[in-house]
């Protein structure tokens, strides 16, 4: 049985189940981000309406957890290992992470991490690629559009775009910067003030033989800065700048013609 959080929530047990209404996902939802510990039913509603809540929200997170149940002993998840129990003040929903694909992501991105530190770019790049594929869109993007947002929305898009920076970090060492251009530039025009991506997107289109887009990048992500947040690029950004403009052969790495 797969969880899935990338994207609209699903939960797949040989086909994708009906998981009700929308109180019902979002608790499945929180349940599924908190795994293997209790949850207490007053979190639960704090996630669900925030100061908001409504006179009958205890109620209505104890139907939408007799929901769940329902749904998983159709599914036969105790078969799985998966089991909601109900705790003093909360429930636990207990499962094994590898079969929740937001937990799987972060399993992929840390070892395609350390595998780019270590020197292995091969290797990186196929376990970074692997764990990017896991998205189907934005994190629980049926529920964001039913008003709920929780800080692990936030930080597993932020983890999201560390893993990319990481895999086109693999792809730069492997020389695959005609590759990565229009890609890097369509997440450096998403992310205008991320410094690490104009970086990339910069040395990218300086391998292959563009300075003067490469310093329009580094002009764009400047000017971004300072408009969004008053800020001057950092000290690596500039230096990348001047290297471009000297074009300093140190830029080529191990792959010393330009394509």
């Amino acid at each position: 049985m797969q969880f899935n959080l990338l994207g609209p929530l699903e939960v797949i047990a040989g086909r994708a189940l009906p998981l009700g209404g929308v109180v019902q996902r979002a608790t499945l939802g929180y349940l599924v981000l908190n795994p293997n510990k209790v949850v207490a039913t007053s979190r639960l509603i704090a996630a669900l309406w925030g100061d908001d809540a409504p006179m009958t929200s205890r109620k209505m997170v104890q139907n939408g957890v007799s929901g769940i149940r329902r749904i998983l002993d159709q599914a036969d998840a105790e078969g799985h290992g998966i089991r909601l129990v109900t705790a003093p003040h909360g429930y636990q929903l207990n499962l094994d992470t590898e079969g929740v694909d937001a937990f799987r992501f972060r399993r992929l991105a840390a070892q395609g991490r350390a595998q780019l530190a270590s020197g292995c770019p091969e290797s990186a790049v196929d376990s970074l690629a692997h764990a990017l594929g896991l998205w189907r869109d934005s994190v629980l993007v049926d529920l964001a559009e039913a008003g709920i947002g929780w800080p692990a929305f936030v930080q597993l898009e932020r983890e999201r775009l560390t893993a990319y920076e990481d895999w086109a970090a693999a792809g730069l060492e492997l020389g695959r910067h005609r590759e990565l251009v229009v890609d890097l530039e369509q997440a450096a025009a998403a992310s205008p003030t991320r410094e690490r991506l104009c970086h990339q997107l910069m040395l990218a289109l300086y391998r292959c033989g563009q300075q003067t887009e490469a310093l329009a990048a580094y002009r764009r992500t400047r000017q971004a800065l300072v408009d969004i947040h008053g800020l001057d690029p950092t000290r690596d950004l500039q230096e990348m700048e001047r290297a471009i403009l000297n074009q300093e052969p140190r830029l080529l790495g191990r792959h010393p013609q330009l394509v």
